[in-house]
């Protein structure tokens, strides 16, 4: 018997290179559909989907001779994908989905939408959309809540910029971006010194404070702000979309509910639940 020709499969099979869309296809992909994900998402630093799940699907570089011995009908990847190895890819016959950066819930549900109605899994897709938006009226603040301020410190002491989809889920769960309010964009610095001048109610670190470049984030000076708690923020919940705001809203939802109803008298550490 010949096999199927891809055009007329009902669900092709996919590759994906990238590890924000590998999170989401292993939701929303049939049953043997994805073969293969990003190495990425093999890596405890850069999984969004965990290393366990991860682990049952063959990690794949971008190189075109690894993608080719899994012969997908379709191939995933970023918009960084370089032309040449997304025509050879077409050459051999893939279909080539590139996705884009996202900076907000809802771009990250038209992405949902593109790999769902590329993979032709569009009542899946629906279905973890309709799950993410659970996850969101679930973390919501009481009605009448002041927003807290908070500041996304990440490595290096960069901050987290308003255009972002961590700042989008920073207003949907009740805080309000500090570093946006004093005029600092995506990927701006704010020095230890001008932290410690004028703090907000939360700094969530993300970064490693082991390692030399992220010393700053648990510096002794912070423990002596009144008012400010310090709070570690898994940095794999910055980027991506898909089930991961479902994580992400979750987490931020819990640091707000655990903050005392009176300000704190001194900066506390509080471990990832």
């Amino acid at each position: 018997m010949s096999p199927v020709p891809p055009a007329t499969r009902v669900h092709p099979t996919i590759v994906s290179l990238n590890p924000c869309s590998d999170a989401i296809l292993d939701r929303i992909a049939a049953p043997g559909q994805l073969l293969g994900v990003s190495s990425y998402s093999h890596d405890p630093l850069s999984s969004t989907m965990g290393i366990e799940r991860a682990r049952r699907y063959p990690a794949v570089g971008a190189s075109v001779e690894e993608v080719a011995r899994l012969a997908p009908d379709v191939v995933v990847a970023d918009v960084f994908l370089p032309p040449a190895t997304g025509q050879a890819l077409r050459d051999l016959g893939m279909d080539v989905v590139t996705i884009g950066s996202i900076d907000s819930v809802a771009t990250s549900e038209a992405q949902v939408r593109q790999l769902a109605s590329a993979t032709r899994n569009n009542a899946a897709g629906e279905g973890l959309i309709h799950e993410i938006e659970e996850a969101i009226a679930s973390a919501r603040p009481p009605a009448g809540a002041r927003p807290v301020s908070a500041i996304v410190w990440e490595s290096g002491g960069i901050v987290a910029g308003d255009t972002t989809l961590i700042a989008d889920l920073l207003h949907r769960t009740g805080f309000a971006n500090a570093a946006a309010a004093r005029g600092l964009r995506q990927a701006d610095v704010m020095p230890l010194e001008a932290m410690i001048a004028n703090p907000p109610q939360v700094i969530l670190a993300t970064g490693d404070t082991r390692s030399n470049e992220d010393r700053l984030l648990s510096h002794p000076a912070l423990a002596a702000l009144p008012g400010t708690r310090r709070v570690h923020l898994d940095g794999t919940l910055l980027w991506c979309g898909g089930p991961t705001i479902i994580r992400a809203a979750e987490r931020l939802a819990a640091i707000r509910r655990a903050l005392p109803s009176t300000p704190a008298t001194a900066a506390k550490a509080v471990k990832p639940s």
